[in-house]
């Protein structure tokens, strides 16, 4: 038995406690793992709150990120006692995930612990930094260099918003930020964006083209916002989609891209192949300070989890959440 996070499903309706969980409930997999750190993501929240089709199996332990120490290897790539990193893979949706003290996963999903970070650290980055990274490598291969002008991250104040910030200024782009939360405008000020706009001039229904403002964008939002981002790139510019917090709609005309050449890259973050993943976090660990772990997460324990999920759909958790599942 171990303590974890388990979602069920039956007659009595749909739930999420923190339990004791039998080791027969882990799937198949050649690397069982004693999980030292969790996170929480939007997912995650949608999942243990049930306010989205996320768990596709039942009972599941959510938590699409994890690390922790390798307990027990059939794989030639782990052996016990290794240090390892996961970040998607369907893992907290038709595989149980990280939110417990022990995982059962297949190798070809783990990475090695990145150099330079702590099991904690590399948590507070989780599937948001990762993703923001791949974001900001889009926007480089896509030729949007400092020097362009002006890039615009959407849904600031979130995690993936928040590393977007953090990396983008840490690599000299002058960073705005949207937000719907202005009265925070110090602490995304603080992790490097030069100027700070409410949500609401990006969230409401546009034009096809608006005025040319933005040479890049990462947004975290979909729907009318990023129809509106799109509508205000710059000619060449190039926008990195990652999320859908307003909506999976995209209610947006095709102007920008034929008429400004405008890139809109989709960001895959679940099923990303490794090699991608290890370029990600080698940038990451390369770029970001450790002073930015302290301003971007908080830490909470698993009793704290459900309830913390709850604020996360109530839009009222900033950053990241570190979850230690020992704590």
């Amino acid at each position: 038995m171990f303590n974890g996070i388990l979602i069920e499903k039956d007659d009595q309706g749909y739930r999420a406690a923190v339990k004791d969980i039998d080791e027969s409930v882990l799937p198949e997999g050649d690397v069982t793992i004693n999980v030292s750190h969790s996170t929480i993501n939007y997912k995650d929240a949608l999942a243990i709150t049930g306010k989205g089709p996320v768990v596709r199996r039942f009972p599941m332990v959510p938590g699409i990120d994890l690390v922790g120490t390798v307990e027990h290897s059939e794989s030639d790539k782990f052996k016990v006692g290794d240090q390892v990193l996961l970040n998607g893979f369907g893992v907290g949706e038709t595989h149980c995930g990280g939110l417990a003290q022990k995982a059962r996963l297949k190798s070809e999903w783990l990475i090695p612990l990145p150099k330079g970070f702590s099991p904690r650290q590399a948590m507070a980055i989780g599937t948001a930094g990762y993703t923001a990274m791949l974001c900001v490598i889009a926007l480089e291969k896509n030729g949007i260099t400092p020097d362009k002008g002006e890039i615009l991250v959407t849904g600031a104040n979130g995690g993936v918003g928040s590393f977007s910030i953090a990396i983008l200024a840490k690599l000299g782009y002058n960073v705005v930020a949207s937000t719907g939360r202005v009265e925070q405008a110090e602490y995304l000020k603080k992790l490097g964006a030069s100027d700070v706009i409410d949500r609401k001039a990006l969230s409401e229904p546009g034009r096809p083209l608006a005025k040319e403002r933005w040479a890049g964008a990462i947004d975290s939002a979909g729907s009318h916002t990023l129809a509106n981002v799109c509508a205000s790139m710059q000619y060449g510019g190039a926008v990195a989609a990652c999320g859908l917090a307003q909506g999976m709609d995209l209610p947006a005309s095709v102007a920008p891209f034929i008429l400004r050449g405008v890139t809109l890259a989709g960001i895959d973050s679940v099923m990303r192949p490794i090699a991608d993943r290890i370029e990600a976090w080698e940038r990451l660990a390369d770029i970001l300070d450790p002073e930015v772990f302290e301003d971007i997460s908080t830490d909470i324990g698993l009793s704290e989890v459900i309830s913390t999920a709850e604020a996360l759909m109530a839009g009222t958790v900033r950053g990241r959440v570190v979850v230690d599942i020992n704590g």
